[in-house]
């Protein structure tokens, strides 16, 4: 299914001219169709599915507590 680049981004969670960049840099295909790019949004589920990976596992890191500091000294 082709999607324009704001429904892309929407999907995504990133800003369209982020993704309009990886289209000029060929990054990303792309079909224009004379006013718009579509992008095949099939070609971005691994992509996807590995930013909410990442997420999930930043919103787990910063609920942990950060553990008491068992002062280490170096003496000599």
């Amino acid at each position: 299914m082709y999607v324009t680049i704001l429904e892309l981004a929407d999907y995504l969670g990133l800003p369209s001219e982020y993704i309009e960049q990886q289209i000029q840099l060929g990054h990303v295909k792309a079909v224009f169709d004379g006013g718009q790019f579509l992008v095949n949004i099939e070609q971005f589920a691994w992509h996807k599915e590995q930013i909410d990976k990442k997420r999930r596992q930043l919103a787990a890191e910063e609920e942990d507590p950060i553990p008491e500091d068992w002062d280490a000294k170096d003496e000599d």
